[in-house]
């Protein structure tokens, strides 16, 4: 099934059954007012909720309304727990090569991850403010899952049985920030601003034979003001699957329903050895700052800008048929004004 909050529900939105085709919405305040309040019931209410979706999708339910992607917050406008890996380790591989540091060996058997700020998610089609182009504004086009009560200690098979939902995510990065934050030895903070979340949220069940529990394997598609600029397969080179992330967040301290995991930057390696533009036949990137390590390896100089002030980054899952799976994420940065 698949699931939204609508903007006009307080904090936390309002919970609305969304149909398959993304037509149409219900909300069911007496099942679940809310999300997470479904998250906390799982068992209970998801069963009420699939109902819903069964006669939404064949048109026997009544009072369902057009379901509009503009007015959807994040499926979970705010979250217990946002915690995000970096499960494809060509991309920390690019990082790396693009400064002349080498890859530690640990880095393909200890997955990288960064506890982030989940009090403030953007929605799918908000915007993004920030204070300075001179932050470097990247956007970051990435898989997540949100979870169910995860045990301290769950192995990942036993963690792969807490996936509840799938998302897309825009995890914005300021590149220009990050270097001094890391030189602190503490991690990231002030570089990663909000990150923003597809209108809906799904059920693995959505996924088809693209899911096989532990990975999605479909082209993740991200447009750059309108230009097309990646394709990369979410499930090609993924080091680290969703359960293993969810068990390494979950190894000193049990995640609460409702705790969302991102897989970082989904990144394919191609012919190329470190990736292609999809203008020379490759499959592109999920982030700017790929491309310039791209040109920082081959000419010792990053060409692309990062994003300016008026830019727009569109994200999207399409199914075997071509169809919209999550809605799309649609978002143009812009000068914060100030409270």
């Amino acid at each position: 099934m698949k699931l939204a909050s609508l903007k006009n529900g307080g904090r936390d939105g309002r919970l609305v059954v969304v149909s398959r085709d993304l037509s149409v919405c219900v909300a069911v305040p007496e099942i679940a007012p809310t999300l997470q309040a479904a998250l906390d019931g799982w068992a209970a209410i998801a069963p009420k909720l699939e109902g819903v979706y069964k006669a939404l999708n064949v048109g026997t339910y009544r009072g369902a309304l057009p379901f509009q992607p503009a007015r959807a917050a994040a499926p979970l406008p705010r979250a217990f727990q946002w915690a995000d890996g970096s499960a494809y380790v060509n991309h920390v591989e690019l990082v790396r090569r693009a400064r002349g540091a080498e890859l530690p060996e640990s880095f393909w058997s200890d997955p990288l991850m960064y506890q982030g700020g989940s009090d403030s998610f953007l929605g799918g089609h908000d915007d993004v403010p920030l204070g300075d182009e001179a932050w470097g504004i990247d956007f970051e086009a990435e898989v997540a899952v949100i979870t169910g009560d995860v045990p301290m200690g769950a192995a990942p098979d036993r963690a792969a049985r807490e996936i509840r939902l799938l998302m897309l995510v825009n995890d914005v990065s300021l590149r220009g920030l990050i270097p001094g934050e890391l030189a602190k030895g503490f991690g990231f903070f002030q570089s990663k601003p909000s990150s923003a979340f597809s209108p809906v949220a799904v059920t693995p069940d959505e996924l088809g034979d693209a899911w096989d529990g532990r990975k999605v394997s479909l082209p993740l598609l991200s447009f750059l003001n309108g230009e097309p600029f990646g394709k990369p397969n979410a499930g090609a080179d993924m080091t680290f699957d969703f359960p293993t992330l969810i068990a390494h967040a979950a190894k000193t301290r049990p995640l609460g329903a409702g705790a969302v995991v991102g897989s970082g930057t989904v990144s394919n390696k191609q012919d190329t050895a470190h990736g292609s533009a999809i203008a020379d036949g490759g499959v592109g990137y999920s982030c700017i700052a790929e491309v310039r390590m791209i040109e920082t390896i081959n000419t010792g100089t990053p060409a692309t800008p990062f994003m300016r002030f008026g830019d727009r980054v569109r994200i999207e899952m399409l199914d075997a048929q071509g169809k919209t799976i999550f809605g799309a994420i649609d978002q143009q940065v812009v000068q914060y004004q100030g409270a």
